[in-house]
């Protein structure tokens, strides 16, 4: 939105190029509903994994149940030569949102 405050400063709307304001209003995603949960992924792999680099990730779903949750994702890691993946699993209370149980398991693809 500062882009487009920005250019209406400096420019009436009817001079405002269209596409500057789509390509602004385009960069405005909204935030994912497992975004907190990805970014406590990111944090505990790499408490778990130091010396490791996360080079990807990927949300893989959520499972819902009656009282609790969770999340996967799939982090990609490099350390040294190596290169592996890592499941993380993060269950949560449905009603309060706090996690339960984080669960990690290595993999080779």
């Amino acid at each position: 939105m500062i882009v487009v405050f920005a250019i209406s400063v400096f420019f009436s709307p009817s001079e405002i190029p269209l596409k500057v304001l789509n390509t602004a209003m385009a960069q405005q995603k909204p935030i994912p509903p497992y975004a907190k949960f990805g970014t406590l992924a990111m944090e505990k792999t790499h408490e778990k994994y130091p010396n490791a680099k996360i080079i990807d990730y990927l949300h893989i779903g959520r499972l819902t149940g009656r009282q609790t949750s969770t999340e996967k994702f799939k982090l990609w890691l490099k350390a040294n030569s190596k290169e592996f993946g890592v499941f993380v699993n993060i269950e949560f209370n449905n009603e309060t949102g706090k996690v339960i149980k984080i669960t990690f398991k290595e993999t080779p693809k």
